[in-house]
């Protein structure tokens, strides 16, 4: 399965969030927790503003359809689901959980199948964002493996707002699943790097590790 058509629902989803105001949220005094039925959870700060974007979903299904260039795509395209789309601050960092259950899919992906997901985000990135200086990590979270991409963007046409652009995809039992960043300042950066993951039921984690880009030896 390419990674373009599965991570094309983030960015298409992913990059609205960023033109919208935040609404007024409480505090941040303690976390909340998305739990999705792919197999893993994933808390974020209190204040940040969870979208409901089941409205855009179908849009961009049909766009991520109509650029498909096989059956197959065209089924991943359909089954793929928003997970969690945030908010927070002004300008608005976002945070988008993307998942693509086996179950609707109708086969599995490997490890083998990580660096195309993620390299296809960032491809599809590059439709909203100009992208620099990108920088590449592979981790482990327990017996998961996970692919992440860094890089330095601003939003096409906006050049006076510098984000970090991030994702993060891993591969579960029930389906892959990709989180993505657009932060605007290293507070928003660290905030979805420090959310707590658990995945398939093991011991809970940071998302990611402060050594997720330091090379390990071979």
């Amino acid at each position: 399965m390419k990674g373009r058509l599965f991570t094309a629902l983030l960015v298409l989803c992913g990059a609205p969030l960023l033109a919208q105001a935040p609404a007024s949220a409480p505090p941040a005094a303690a976390t909340r927790t998305h739990t999705n039925d792919v197999g893993f959870s994933y808390s974020f700060p209190a204040d940040w503003e969870v979208v409901d974007m089941s409205s855009t979903l179908p849009a961009a299904q049909q766009q991520a359809q109509q650029n498909a260039t096989s059956d197959d795509e065209k089924r991943g395209a359909a089954c793929t689901q928003i997970a969690l789309s945030a908010r927070h601050g002004s300008p608005a960092s976002t945070v988008v959980a993307v998942v693509l259950p086996f179950a609707c899919l109708g086969a599995e992906m490997t490890d083998k199948d990580l660096p195309g997901m993620g390299s296809g985000a960032m491809e599809g990135i590059q439709q909203n964002f100009d992208l620099a200086e990108p920088v590449y990590g592979v981790y482990s979270l327990g017996a998961h493996s996970v692919w992440i991409e860094r890089a330095k963007g601003t939003l096409k046409g906006h050049p006076e707002v510098q984000y970090t652009v991030e994702t993060a995809c891993s591969i579960l039992k029930k389906g892959a699943v990709c989180w993505m960043a657009m932060a605007a300042d290293d507070a928003a950066l660290q905030a979805f790097e420090h959310g707590g993951v658990t995945l398939d039921s093991e011991a809970p984690t940071p998302l990611v590790p402060a050594d997720a880009f330091v090379k390990k030896p071979a």
